[in-house]
């Protein structure tokens, strides 16, 4: 009977899906810090080429 009043009440949660949810969290802010800088340093890369061309 005590089981069935846990799963009623929710405090019977997988912690799985929990610890999936958070991998999938840090995975996500990676990949945006990742995006973020290749695009700097991409802006930056293209600059300086065309700087390099502009002199020669």
């Amino acid at each position: 009977m005590e089981y069935i009043k846990l799963q009623l009440l929710g405090l019977g949660v997988d912690k799985r899906a929990v610890t999936a949810l958070e991998y999938a969290m840090i995975a996500s802010l990676i990949a945006v810090a990742a995006v973020t800088v290749i695009t700097g340093l991409g802006s930056k890369l293209s600059t300086t080429l065309s700087n390099v061309s502009s002199a020669l």
